[in-house]
This record gives C-alpha cells, structure tokens and sequence, in this order.
C-alpha cells in the first residue's frame, strides 16, 4: 500500500484510536511517576510496576487489534500485543535477578516495540489518519533507545531511572497523536 492512498477509517475506528492512544499516554506518565519513585530497590513494588508496564501495551494492542479493520498492521498488532505479554514474564523474573536483567529486557523489549510501531505508523499515514509522526518518532527512538539499554546492562553500573524517562516520553508521544487524531478530524469534518 502506498502512502498516499486514501484509507477508508470509520469515525468508530478514528475515535476508537484517540481515546486508546490519550489512555495510553496518561497511563505511561502516570507509570513513570509511580516507577519513578519506587526504583531505587527491586522490591515487591517495582517489580509489580516493571511487570505492569509491558501489560498496559498488551491491553492497548488487544484494543488496537480490535478496533482495526484485517491487514498486515493488524498482524503486527497482534504481534506486540503476544511479545509485550512475554516481556511482562520476563521483567518478572529479570526484577529477581537485578537491574541489569531488567534493563536489558527492557532494551529488548524497547527495540521490538518500537520496530512494530514504526511499522504500525507507517501503515496508517494515509490522508484519513493522518501522517503519524509521533507514532514514527516515538517508535524511531524506542528502537535507538532499546538498543542504547541493552548496552547499558552490560556496562557497569546500570541504572533504572531511564525507564521512567522512557515511559515519560513514550506517554507524551501518545498524547500528541491522539490530539493529532482530534485535529485531523476535525479538518476532516469541516472539509465535508
């Protein structure tokens, strides 16, 4: 499909996307505040929290999944969906073990997810969403910053305190394609 083509989006699956993408945004900044002032120890808390971040982005793929017509971008939401499922596992077990772990699940994590949202981004720029730049940018740098963690956890001294700024960003990026969304609706509106 190329990128100028007019994709059919329903008003259902357009507001569907805006309240999923400000319910993620609000959630990932509330998130990062919580983790924010727990991380200093792996304790039951940030464990909890480290395991419920990657949930929240398999709840929001399930709704994405289901709020978009069949196509590759569905598959590719479905995808995350399973892999944040595993990640959620996974920090699970990496929070026993030490920041290290954790952060380079995390970074794995990251360069997946952020892989499959510049792949999502991409294929709903079409003129009826818009041109998702906060999608893609927000997925560019998931994929840079994934991969800056995975080399963090073999260093030294890793730390944990990036994952909120992560999750800061992330939620921001949110925000910004859902009011994207509400603008491009409303253009949309008024030019019918």
């Amino acid at each position: 499909m190329n990128n100028t083509e007019v994709l059919p989006v329903s008003m259902t699956e357009r507001s569907s996307l805006i309240r999923l993408y400000l319910s993620r945004g609000v959630l990932a900044i509330a998130w990062a505040a919580a983790f924010a002032a727990a991380h200093a120890t792996l304790n039951a808390v940030a464990i909890i929290l480290l395991v419920a971040y990657p949930l929240i982005d398999a709840v929001s793929s399930l709704l994405d999944y289901r709020a978009v017509p069949n196509g590759p971008e569905r598959r590719v939401t479905a995808l995350n969906g399973a892999l944040s499922t595993v990640i959620a596992i996974a920090l699970g077990v990496a929070g026993t073990i030490g920041a290290a772990a954790v952060l380079g699940v995390f970074g794995v994590w990251a360069v997946l997810s952020g892989a499959a949202q510049l792949i999502v981004g991409l294929r709903r720029r079409g003129p009826a969403l818009g041109k998702q730049w906060p999608t893609l940018i927000s997925g560019g740098l998931s994929f840079l910053v994934g991969a800056t963690y995975v080399a963090q956890a073999t260093g030294e001294s890793p730390s944990l305190h990036v994952l909120a700024i992560y999750a800061t960003g992330g939620g921001v990026f949110f925000i910004a394609q859902a009011v994207l969304l509400v603008w491009k609706a409303r253009a949309h509106r008024s030019n019918d």
